[in-house]
């Protein structure tokens, strides 16, 4: 049986707002760009433009070949996991293209995968160039009625894809001003407080001892919690599994009188045999896997820990599950400091050595906002000001 790969990505300048979508299908055995489609589709919302390209794309590989089996990779979270039957589709909008995706193919010849943005540069590509033709009228572009491109829709053409960059499909280039976006999802990412393994600088992951807070770490919680409550913002709180988070997070829960929801995706990297150890002690005992790990983001910590890469796919993955499940709204993230710089790194677009060249203290807060044509803002790291 012929296997087809399908790449699909969809757009909305504005979520709603105006949209496109792009898809490509490959030969899985060679690798050959077998079709393309793309088209501009007015204005609707970033998860219908999603949905749309999907669509496309099984139809193109059903045309060249009805009874083929195909992959789908996409970027999105959301439709990769309702399209899989993991979660539910409770959106109007989407329910009716999820049925109609679902009958191109058999279901039993149809499989999804999740990929980081960076690895879906065609579609997204397509998706761009489909809408980018519409806003200028471009004529014969598909979908566009010629009519000139707005002031707004200008402003968001100047942003430029930057390669590499798995937070977002975009970036502004100096002097973007974005258009009117409306409300973020704005993510206030919130180090834990310390633990006894925190001030003796001992590497402490999700694969230890699991340690609670020590009563200076209780005393910062409570700190913290008071000065979020005295902003006032936070709508929502969602915490890694641990106990250190966890207890972190319920002390801020109490005083704002919010409930705390657990993400195992925000857990903190696992070190392997390192956990517990000084980073003196993790250079006397494995010198060779310490300078392979600190010179390749690929590189795991002995005894099959997670990696850089590993972390960042993770949190890239829980970075756009959360923001489909708040749009607009202003989060309390509870995490550790390999993810919470991750979020960071992600949302500058930086290189992994990155994570090297930051300080994120117990306690502290940062905070990232992520508008709806993909941009991301990095707007507080590490701030302590509560605990002076």
């Amino acid at each position: 049986m012929r296997e087809f790969i399908v790449e699909a990505d969809g757009g909305s300048r504005g979520n709603p707002g105006p949209a496109g979508y792009g898809a490509v299908v490959t030969d899985a055995a060679t690798g050959q760009v077998l079709a393309e489609r793309s088209e501009f589709l007015g204005v609707v919302t970033n998860n219908v433009a999603e949905y749309r390209g999907l669509l496309a794309g099984l139809r193109a590989a059903y045309e060249l070949d009805p009874t083929a089996s195909v992959h789908v990779r996409m970027d999105s979270k959301l439709v990769v996991e309702q399209m899989s039957g993991r979660w539910k589709i409770k959106h109007p909008d989407m329910k009716p293209l999820a049925m109609e995706a679902s009958r191109v193919f058999p279901p039993e010849r149809v499989t999804y995968e999740w990929i980081p943005r960076e690895r879906n540069k065609h579609a997204d590509r397509l998706a761009n160039e489909a809408m980018d033709a519409a806003a200028e009228g471009t004529p014969g572009a598909p979908g566009t009625t010629g009519a000139p491109a707005p002031k707004a829709e200008a402003d968001v053409r100047a942003a430029r894809t930057v390669a590499g960059a798995p937070d977002a499909k975009t970036v502004a280039t100096p002097g973007w001003a974005p258009a009117d976006m409306g409300a973020p999802a704005t993510f206030v990412l919130l180090r834990h407080g310390e633990t006894a393994l925190t001030p003796q600088k001992r590497f402490s992951g999700s694969g230890g001892s699991d340690p609670v807070l020590s009563e200076i770490g209780r005393e910062q919680a409570e700190r913290v919690a008071e000065a979020l409550a005295r902003r006032g913002t936070i709508q929502a709180i969602v915490a890694s599994p641990l106990a250190r988070t966890r207890e972190t997070a319920e002390a801020v829960a109490k005083r704002l009188g919010l409930e705390v929801a657990v993400e195992e995706g925000l857990r903190e990297t696992d070190f392997g045999a390192w956990e517990g150890l000084t980073f003196g002690e993790v250079r006397e005992r494995y010198p060779d896997d310490l300078n392979a790990w600190l010179a390749d983001p690929e590189a795991r910590p002995t005894g099959d820990g997670e990696s850089f890469t590993e972390t960042a796919t993770r949190i890239a993955a829980t970075r756009d599950k959360l923001i489909a499940a708040h749009a607009g709204r202003t989060v309390l993230l509870v995490s550790h400091v390999t993810p919470i710089k991750t979020f960071i790194r992600l949302a500058l677009g930086a290189p992994p050595e990155s994570l090297f060249r930051m300080e994120l203290s117990a306690a502290s807060l940062s905070a990232v906002a992520y508008y709806a044509d993909g941009n991301a803002s990095v707007r507080l790291f590490n701030d302590t000001s509560h605990l002076r």
